[in-house]
């Protein structure tokens, strides 16, 4: 009977152009909550491999330098790293382990139970929700690649938190990589604090965390409020959207100052980016904001990024790269070299600058 190890399935992974591999048994997740779990999908799941690709320090620098969006949404965030350069290998990997004998099962890292409004009920009685997401950053910890920071991102030795994961459950049982230890990636610097504009990571002297348990390792990390950061994320700071002020004058609103929910700020900014108003001289293309539907439809992403985690990615990761914490450097020096730029809250009325002409 033909055998596959899983130094086989590590190498084959790394041929595919993945830069993560590691894996969980099953009874690291005997604590999670039956719509996250891996055996609700697979109830005789006995591994969960955990994949991952890195995201290219360059992604950010447009957004960085204020000059250049799109780069970030495409080949950073969502769009072509989230949806095909991870997507295709970890296909052939299950490929792979179906050619063995065991099943595999693909997951798309989509939107956990904890970030959903509603979750749909059990179709058999008895059984687990309709729609069970596993949360990819703690199968990311429960497989030994990293820890979830401070502000709640995954991050790893190679590359901290420029990464991205997905995963597959199979009933093939393979050995678990060691957890990573607590705290010895993130070391709570608060500098993600510093640099989200939006206000959406407690510092640590708040003490609003959330904590995991995992085999004998307690991971805590700070308790974001999503609304803010989806609000800003997403295109609803005009401090961070250039396109608010071309299509907004007289937009007056600071996030910071937001308690929405997440899915109220999902509902609020996809809106703005995915419908359209009658043309008009002012605004001949009709989009509700150009700006924003152009990265958001572009490609066929699938989704945007308009702020670009300014302070939960890019101050993080400079941060990190200063002390010597992750392995990846390079030879440019710090990531954040300029004075960073935020535009003002209120967005001037062109009407009353046409006056004042």
């Amino acid at each position: 009977m033909k055998t596959l190890t899983k130094q086989q399935l590590k190498e084959f992974a790394f041929a595919q152009g993945l830069d993560l591999f590691g894996v969980a048994n099953i009874e690291r997740f005997k604590n999670a909550p039956r719509d996250m779990s891996p055996v609700s999908i697979f109830p005789e799941a006995k591994s969960v491999i955990v994949i991952g690709k890195r995201i290219v320090r360059g992604a950010w620098r447009g957004i960085e330098e204020g000059t250049y969006w799109p780069t970030y949404t495409y080949f950073g965030y969502h769009g072509m790293l989230n949806s095909y350069f991870i997507h295709y290998p970890m296909y052939e990997l299950a490929c792979l382990i179906e050619d063995y004998g065991y099943e595999a099962v693909p997951v798309y890292p989509g939107v956990t139970a904890e970030d959903r409004a509603t979750v749909l009920p059990p179709v058999r009685r008895g059984a687990s929700p309709a729609d069970v997401h596993l949360n990819i950053r703690i199968a990311g910890v429960a497989a030994g690649i990293g820890e979830i920071g401070w502000s709640k991102i995954f991050m790893t030795k190679k590359f901290g938190p420029r990464v991205r994961l997905a995963c597959i459950i199979t009933d093939m049982k393979i050995e678990p990589d060691p957890l990573v230890e607590p705290g010895s990636i993130c070391d709570k610097c608060m500098q993600c604090v510093k640099g989200c504009s939006a206000c959406a990571i407690p510092h640590r002297k708040e003490n609003k965390t959330v904590k995991i348990q995992i085999e004998d390792k307690t991971y805590e990390w700070g308790d974001v409020h999503m609304g803010r950061c989806t609000l800003s994320y997403h295109g609803g700071d005009s401090e961070n959207s250039p396109f608010i002020h071309r299509d907004f004058p007289g937009w007056n609103m600071k996030v910071s100052e937001q308690d929405m929910s997440e899915e109220t700020a999902y509902k609020f900014a996809w809106t703005l980016s995915q419908n359209n108003w009658r043309k008009s001289k002012e605004h001949p293309s009709g989009w509700l904001n150009e700006g924003h539907h152009y990265l958001h439809h572009w490609g066929e992403a699938g989704s945007y990024g308009v702020e670009g985690s300014r302070g939960c990615m890019r101050s993080c990761f400079n941060h990190l790269e200063k002390k010597g914490t992750i392995e990846q450097t390079f030879k440019g020096g710090d990531f954040i070299k300029r004075e960073r730029w935020l535009l003002p809250c209120k967005v001037a009325g062109i009407r009353a600058e046409k006056k004042n002409e």
